[in-house]
Parts: structure tokens; sequence; C-alpha cells
């Protein structure tokens, strides 16, 4: 059975940090990539940021350059998501997902992934 499970979300003051962790069961964990994702309410999923497998290749989305790092360790098939200097507009449900894809420099649409985790909640103060 394929699981991603997502762990770490919480409440956290602005300014502060968070480390979230995608543990994976169930696939091969190389093949795949695995990003990042979240959702507000009452808008859209975004992308977040990605990471391959395959090539080591990373995705980051605008909004958080500078102020989250992704990595992987494929040891224990988990991907890691460190944001730090949180702002209020990073509040969200945060997920997790994994597809099939050699490198993941343009980014992944959410729309295409294969698996998704059920997402861990982001609350940033103000």
């Amino acid at each position: 059975e394929v699981q991603l499970v997502e762990s770490g979300g919480g409440l956290v003051q602005a300014g502060g940090s968070l480390r979230l962790s995608c543990a994976a069961s169930g696939f091969t964990f190389d093949d795949y990539a695995i990003g990042w994702f979240r959702q507000a309410p009452g808008k859209e999923r975004e992308g977040v940021s990605c990471i391959s497998s395959s090539d080591g290749s990373t995705y980051y989305a605008d909004s958080v350059k500078g102020r989250f790092t992704i990595s992987s360790d494929n040891a224990k098939n988990t991907v890691y998501l460190q944001m730090n200097s949180l702002k209020p507009e990073d509040t969200a449900v945060y997920y997790c997902a994994a597809v099939v894809v050699d490198t993941v420099v343009a980014g992944l649409d959410a729309r295409g992934m294969d698996y998704w985790g059920k997402g861990t909640l982001v609350t940033v103060s103000s």
C-alpha cells in the first residue's frame, strides 16, 4: 500500500521556523520526485517545492525562495521541507505528493501527481 505521511506542522509566530517531513512507503522511492504543495482557505492548491530522486534537481516557488529548503534522505524514504522566516501568508495545509519524473527544474503540476498525503496544517501567527 502506497503511503505518504506528512508531519511537523503546527502553530508558529511570524519569523519562526518549522520542518515538515514526508515519509513514503509502498513504492520505489528512488524512482519518484516528491513535491510539497499547500492550500490556504479559499485558495487553490499551489506548488511550493519539489525534489527529484533521479537527478537531485530541486525547485522552489518564488514566494518561498531563500526561506524554504527541501532535502531528501533516500535511506529513510523521507523528504523534508525546512521552512524559515515564516510569514502569515504561509499559513496553509501542506501536502506532499509523488510522481515519476526525471527532473523537477520546472516544478511539478499538482494535477499530474500519482500519490498524495493527507496534509499537515501550518499556522503562522502575526
